[in-house]
């Protein structure tokens, strides 16, 4: 009980050491009351040496008062000094608290001793102003220090002990009534203190949790929940403050943006929850590849930024980006096989091309962009070229929502042949641009943008219905073949627009070949699969364009209702000088074959390229060497010629 009881008395006497917010509040709390408490003691005092200047000593009355009007003007100026600057450390402020906590009964027994050495000088009146003296101070005193209880209840205890012992041992019955008074005004300021500090104290652990759960909200909104990396918003945050710097400063600063390749298949086939583990692991390879001056976001999907400071050099850009990418592409182990995919890193640098902080960031996108398209798996930095391009394709996307779709756009046609008896089987419709502004426009410049803003479907469904109406004057037999983009296939509405542009054609659908890339089917499997289902109910062929170029495999391809595959110009050019393109279109070949579908090998431009696919098994095959695309009309004549040749 004894222990319980000194333990409760230690802790009410003592400086809590273990809540920096309540010594912080403590701290500032006082800063602004000590000062007026120095005030009034100090005016209390002089006032009361004043009333006995002429009957006590010369010691009593001005030396004392002048020693602790010293002590108590450095004090209060301290304190004064402490409100015009920030906090200092938690350790500074208990440090200046305790200090506080030591003075206060040697301050507050001096001056308590001081006035009681007064009382035997003056007639009574002199007496009751020295009671009067230590009856208020004793009260100023615990308001002006309630913040910090053991100083309040050591002043208390200070004076009212010396207080209620002296006045009582007077025997005078005013004075003895005077003590009891302050004591008793003394108690219950007490309770009135304690319930104060009570409700300080909760006040400020509220006020610590409250901001500690703002904060952990900030965190929240500012971090990425699967990887721990900040995210889009904090990376736009920080870009600006380092875009600032940067130019405060006159630095350098660069912006990456990451993408990595290969990992939507991978997500599709492993699921999920394996893809989110990838996508932790590359957020700790990029955090151990990174240093002090190169902060790493995720900005979403499989996409990463960084924003990389101190000005580094191209070679320094082109170095650090090829690590990347390198360590991107070793191995993840996570299931019995070993995961690999790889990374493509765009990078822009200021001031060399970009002048502002979105304008940084949207030229490392076209630099990933174009990393992408030419050279995916490595760095590619924004060149004075690819401004040029920038600039060039921004006139386009301009020129192309202000083109009038029917009239400006057009389809031309390239055959498709039987490449052992040179029999038209089919034509390819290919989409062409005559804009008014910029004369007549390469498909490989509009529509990677008509893609990317989202116009390309608004270019389906007029050329489609064009190139129907045209197909519907070929003899019976010759099919027409049309490409479908991302967008086309994307949507449930998109695709029963195309099937209504179809019913509504009178071109039997059982000669149409719809041709997909193996991009559209990655975007979205099982949509591209309810969109083959519905048009292959038509009767439609679906070529799947482009073949080995992407990501997909083997199971996924089963999973397509296809009846055809197109094997891309790329592995054709040179085949019979190449024994790589070679063994690629055999494979391919054999493929097709094996999965009992038709195998269409485009761009062949040459007698001897035409020569390596017979000897390969190729059937189908198109290509500057038979014709370029033609107009409609040509299509005509061209179908003549052959059946004359026939003949």
């Amino acid at each position: 009980m004894t222990r319980k009881i000194l333990a409760t008395l230690r802790t009410l006497m003592s400086v809590p050491h273990d809540n920096p917010k309540l010594l912080k509040a403590q701290y500032l709390a006082l800063s602004r009351q000590l000062p007026l408490m120095y005030l009034v003691l100090l005016l209390n005092m002089w006032a009361l040496a004043f009333t006995h200047l002429a009957v006590a000593p010369f010691w009593l009355t001005l030396v004392i008062p002048l020693v602790m009007t010293v002590i108590c003007v450095a004090r209060a100026c301290m304190w004064l000094r402490s409100t015009r600057r920030l906090p200092p450390a938690d350790a500074q402020i208990l440090a200046s608290l305790r200090r506080t906590n030591q003075l206060v009964p040697i301050i507050a027994g001096a001056f308590t001793a001081w006035s009681l050495a007064l009382y035997p000088y003056g007639d009574a009146y002199s007496q009751s102003h020295v009671a009067f003296f230590m009856g208020i101070t004793v009260i100023v005193c615990i308001f002006c220090m309630m913040h910090l209880r053991p100083a309040a209840l050591t002043t208390t205890l200070v004076v009212n002990v010396a207080f209620v012992i002296f006045f009582a041992s007077t025997h005078n019955p005013a004075f003895i009534a005077t003590a009891v008074n302050v004591l008793l005004v003394s108690l219950a300021m007490l309770v009135i203190l304690q319930h104060h500090y009570r409700d300080f104290t909760h006040l400020v652990n509220v006020q610590a949790q409250t901001e500690q759960l703002s904060n952990e909200n900030l965190r929240l909104a500012n971090q990425d929940s699967l990887t721990g990396l900040p995210n889009r918003r904090q990376f736009f945050t920080t870009l600006e403050r380092a875009m600032s710097q940067a130019i405060t400063g006159q630095k350098g600063l660069a912006v990456g943006i990451l993408d990595l390749d290969g990992f939507k298949p991978v997500n599709d086939l492993y699921g999920h929850s394996v893809g989110d583990k990838i996508l932790v692991m590359v957020g700790q390879r990029l955090r151990q590849l990174v240093g002090a001056t190169v902060h790493v976001a995720r900005l979403g999907g499989d996409e990463f930024a960084l924003v990389l400071e101190g000005g580094l050099d191209d070679e320094d850009l082109h170095a650090f980006g090829k690590t990347l990418c390198e360590q991107l592409h070793v191995e993840f182990l996570l299931v019995d096989v070993p995961i690999q995919i790889g990374a493509t890193l765009g990078i822009a640098t200021f001031p060399q091309h970009a002048a502002s902080a979105m304008e940084l960031f949207e030229y490392a996108d076209y630099a990933l962009y174009q990393g992408k398209h030419h050279n995916p798996g490595a760095m590619c930095l924004f060149s004075a070229s690819h401004r040029e391009q920038l600039q060039s394709d921004g006139i386009t996307e301009q020129a192309l929502r202000r083109a009038v779709l029917d009239k400006e756009f057009f389809v031309l046609f390239q055959p498709i042949l039987d490449s052992c008896s040179r029999e038209t089987v089919a034509f390819e419709a290919l989409a062409r641009w005559d804009s008014p502004e910029l004369g007549l426009v390469s498909p490989a410049r509009f529509i990677p943008i008509a893609e990317r803003i989202g116009l390309i479907n608004r270019l389906t469904l007029p050329l489609l219905r064009q190139a129907l109406d045209m197909a519907r004057s070929w003899p019976e037999g010759i099919r027409l073949s049309f490409n479908l983009s991302v967008h086309d296939c994307g949507a449930h509405d998109s695709v029963q627009s195309i099937v209504e542009v179809i019913n509504a054609s009178g071109f039997n659908p059982a000669y149409l070949d719809l041709e997909i890339t193996e991009t559209v089917v990655m975007q979205d499997i099982p949509q591209v699969q309810w969109a083959i289902r519905r048009f292959r109910q038509l009767g439609c062929g679906i070529s799947l364009d482009d073949f080995g170029t992407g990501y997909s495999s083997l199971s996924q391809l089963h999973a397509l209702a296809l009846t055809k595959l197109k094997i891309d110009r790329r592995f054709v050019t040179d085949i019979h000088l190449n024994p790589a393109s070679y063994k690629i279109v055999k494979s391919l070949v054999a493929l097709s074959h094996d999965m009992e579908l038709e195998c269409v090998v485009e761009g062949v431009e040459t007698l001897d390229e035409l020569k390596a696919l017979r000897s390969l098994g190729c059937t189908q095959v198109q290509g500057f060497f038979f014709s370029p695309p033609v107009a409609f009309a040509d299509t005509l004549v061209w179908l003549a010629q052959a059946e004359q040749r026939q003949g």
